[in-house]
């Protein structure tokens, strides 16, 4: 018997935790039904902006990960940095054969080319920086906190 009492009281607290009744003593009442619909409704709500949250955010990422490969902005920094030195000994070398100051003109040209190679890094992430994303407006890339250049 005391099983049943305790199944009965362990049932209705369960049922309501509130505590309340309706009219005949028993279950919920109309208001109940409202406010469970009305709650329904509110996280129907918050789930449809978390999934519309989470879809942006998976596009945004496969847009970041489709501009650029980190392999492809390393090669084409690598590229401008030695292009940058060989074209600067090149010069020099060249300077040395006409005029006859033969390590000195080769020597500044290494320099100059070294100068000119992170020059053109420079400029090559200052350009991958300002680039647009593809697939987005100006206005929706504004919108986002931490758009600005400093963070990407």
């Amino acid at each position: 018997m005391a099983f049943l009492v305790f199944s009965v009281r362990a049932g209705t607290i369960m049922g309501d935790p509130t505590g309340r009744k309706g009219e005949d003593g028993e279950g919920s009442g109309p208001g109940d039904e409202a406010d469970l619909s009305a709650r329904l409704r509110r996280l129907d709500t918050r789930l449809g902006d978390a999934r519309t949250r989470r879809d942006r955010d998976a596009r945004a990422g496969s847009r970041a990960a489709s501009d650029m490969s980190g392999l492809g902005k390393a090669l084409r920094f690598s590229a401008e940095f030695i292009a940058g030195i060989f074209a600067g000994t090149g010069i020099g070398w060249a300077l040395d054969q006409v005029a006859g100051t033969s390590p000195w003109g080769m020597i500044v040209g290494l320099v100059l080319g070294f100068a000119a190679g992170m020059l053109n890094i420079m400029r090559a992430a200052g350009e991958l920086n300002r680039r647009p994303r593809s697939g987005t407006s100006p206005g929706e890339e504004a919108e986002r906190p931490g758009s600005d250049d400093r963070t990407r």
